[in-house]
């Protein structure tokens, strides 16, 4: 049997002395890994590298066989070599992808938004942070851990949203905070879509996200650990200047 997508590399690994196995985050067939022959060869080494996106073929005896793939270059994203920041968000999607998404599943809604990110990575586009937070608030979304920003939970208001309770994963005013401040995590205002946003804010926003990744998805795939290039983009993104803007 064989089918034939697009999608972009997440990851690369040797298979014997000249063949690489591959995972793929194709449009059609979800997160897929199959055998490149000659994978390991210097003739591949471009097109094979996580962010490139290629086309696919895919051929096994059968359905549930690992099987081969013949990859066709249809875009490289190799400007990210060129930026350290922007190359630790393309390692940080990539490895989130891999942890978060079953194999063989379409995700179509993430899939276009991850092209998107990969693009605006590669091409070094200043608001990329931005642009990464929003999607880690996509991929919670789509995997059935969306967080309901639109309204305080604890007095129903729509304004001065500044919070956002652990437990519910909804939105809390200042006013309905109350006592319970400090145990909520911060809402700023890039999260609802509101405009821009610092660098500081960014990272305010990823420790929002991070904590539902962690305790919500992680858990239910069996308390696995974040992706250790998550936390270094993080770090990263907290050591530029905190007014500099990510707009």
């Amino acid at each position: 049997m064989d089918w034939q997508d697009e999608g972009s590399i997440l990851s690369l690994r040797p298979q014997g002395e000249t063949s690489a196995i591959i995972e793929v985050f194709t449009a059609g067939h979800g997160r897929h890994a199959g055998v490149v022959r000659g994978g390991a060869s210097r003739k591949l080494a471009a097109t094979l590298q996580p962010g490139s996106r290629v086309a696919l073929t895919w051929r096994a005896r059968l359905e549930d066989h690992l099987g081969t793939y013949t990859v066709e270059p249809l875009q490289s994203r190799a400007g990210v070599l060129g930026d350290r920041l922007a190359l630790l968000g393309l390692g940080a999607v990539a490895a989130l992808l891999l942890l978060a998404l079953p194999e063989r599943e379409p995700h179509r809604a993430i899939y276009h938004s991850s092209e998107a990110l990969f693009d605006a990575l590669a091409q070094q586009v200043p608001d990329w942070p931005l642009t990464y937070l929003r999607w880690e608030m996509r991929l919670l979304e789509d995997l059935g851990y969306g967080l309901d920003l639109t309204r305080c939970a604890v007095t129903g208001a729509r304004e001065d949203l500044v919070f956002v309770s652990p437990k519910s994963g909804r939105a809390v005013s200042r006013a309905g905070a109350g006592e319970w401040e400090a145990r909520l995590l911060p809402l700023p205002p890039c999260l609802l879509g509101q405009g821009g946003a610092s660098a500081a804010e960014v990272v305010q926003g990823l420790a929002t996200t991070g904590y539902f990744l962690e305790h919500r998805l992680a858990r239910d795939l069996g308390g696995r650990a974040l992706p250790e290039a998550r936390a270094r983009l993080v770090a990263a993104l907290a050591r530029v200047t905190p007014s500099s803007a990510v707009r």
